[in-house]
């Protein structure tokens, strides 16, 4: 787990557009905010690091500002990993207790698990997360604690989560060229979830996407358990670049237009309003219409969404969304966004912003923080539980087991 002294994790977040360093600190009330650091991302494209050198010198940064804030030394961290290579599977495996029926002990529940995980997969792949969906005894499912109950086979169904080995190395090399130890790594979609999913909609089923700014990872919940994971290969660059070409201004302006004039749906935008929009090079800024921005951008979002239904249908959870989807990150804010995303997945949506910590300054309770934040709530959690005493509570040692298996 990513620690720096007793008392602190640390998470690292290599995103697109910037890496974030944020310092929580465990106290008796909890976990609160310590510290952090920004830095504007380099040699990253499209959720993948393509320049290592680059990407390093980013985490340094941000690193060397989290220090100043909070005061303490960074040596370990946990890391957040995403991108287009990152893919969900599930799998089922289980073992026979004996001849007659007997109490499920912890052995055999690591024995069904490891069972489940012998899957095929490709040399250039590694598992991230092995994340149990529900325990079967003798044919009785929905099971979510197996121990101390009686039965002859066990059965688990897990979801995995693997990742491109060189793209998972390539973020942990980067923390460790900054000077940082990566102890661990966590998938974002995961980790954004911590930060602002409710217990009732990972009940009823629902969908988290993380918008970033090169790709979008998402996560489906139903009955509790993690039932699909996936990134689809658009984020918020996408729209920025689109307005770029389509304005002929810089990609700098862009961005700007976008955040401060853009809107995913056309009709919404009122005819005759005017927005000036500066030119490349030497040429003059002129004034366009509003709706011409819209126009732009109303047809990226709706390809999002598609690639997300897709994506959502291959996994077979389309019908599994009785909450509907939840967006977050940094792209979630263009306004009009969630209409669109109503309008395709037909589904309700509401934009997510991350559950802040004591002390958390106002500034990083956004959705572009929540990936990192969630990331914090993630590694207290697993700490938390593998400091539970094995004399404890049969639910709380379920849930230390489940955390050991789940950041495997």
């Amino acid at each position: 787990m990513g620690t720096n002294g007793h008392n602190l994790i640390t998470v690292i977040d290599i995103g697109s557009a910037k890496t974030a360093v944020i310092l929580g600190e465990v106290a008796e009330g909890g976990l609160k905010y310590r510290g952090h650091g920004t830095a504007e991302s380099r040699g990253t494209r499209k959720g993948a690091i393509v320049d290592l050198e680059k990407a390093a010198a980013a985490v340094h940064h941000a690193v060397e500002r989290a220090e100043l804030v909070s005061g303490a030394t960074i040596a370990n961290a946990i890391v957040t990993v995403g991108g287009t290579l990152v893919r969900g599977v599930n799998s089922r495996g289980g073992l026979t207790l004996g001849s007659r029926p007997r109490d499920v002990t912890r052995d055999d529940v690591r024995q069904a698990i490891e069972r489940a995980r012998s899957v095929a997969i490709p040399a250039d792949r590694e598992m991230l997360h092995l994340l149990p969906q529900e325990y079967i005894v003798d044919q009785q499912g929905a099971i979510r604690d197996p121990l101390g109950m009686t039965g002859a086979k066990l059965e688990v169904n897990l979801h995995i989560v693997t990742a491109s080995s060189s793209q998972s190395q390539s973020v942990v090399t980067a923390a460790n060229k900054a000077g940082v130890s990566a102890d661990d790594t966590v998938f974002e979609a995961l980790a954004a979830a911590e930060a602002t999913l409710r217990p009732d909609e990972r009940e009823l089923g629902v969908c988290l996407i993380d918008i970033g700014a090169g790709s979008s990872e998402l996560i489906v919940y139903f009955e509790g358990s993690v039932a699909h994971t996936g990134v689809v290969p658009i984020g918020g660059d996408h729209f920025t670049n689109d307005v770029a070409v389509g304005l002929r201004t810089p990609l700098s302006e862009a961005e700007k237009i976008k955040k401060n004039f853009g809107h995913a749906v056309v009709t919404q935008v009122p005819e005759g309003r005017e927005i000036e929009v500066p030119g490349v090079g030497d040429r003059a800024s002129r004034l366009m219409p509003q709706r011409l921005l819209a126009e732009i951008l109303e047809p990226r979002a709706s390809e999002l969404f598609e690639y997300v239904s897709d994506n959502l249908r291959s996994g077979g959870v389309q019908d599994a969304l009785g909450a509907g989807i939840v967006l977050t990150g940094g792209g979630s804010r263009l306004p009009g966004l969630l209409t669109v995303a109503e309008a395709l997945l037909n589904v309700p949506a509401r934009l997510a912003s991350p559950t802040p910590l004591s002390k958390l300054p106002a500034s990083l309770a956004e959705p572009e923080y929540a990936t990192a934040l969630g990331a914090l709530h993630y590694a207290y959690r697993a700490r938390v539980a593998r400091r539970v005493p094995e004399e404890n509570s049969f639910r709380a040692r379920m849930r230390t087991l489940l955390e050991r298996v789940s950041v495997l």
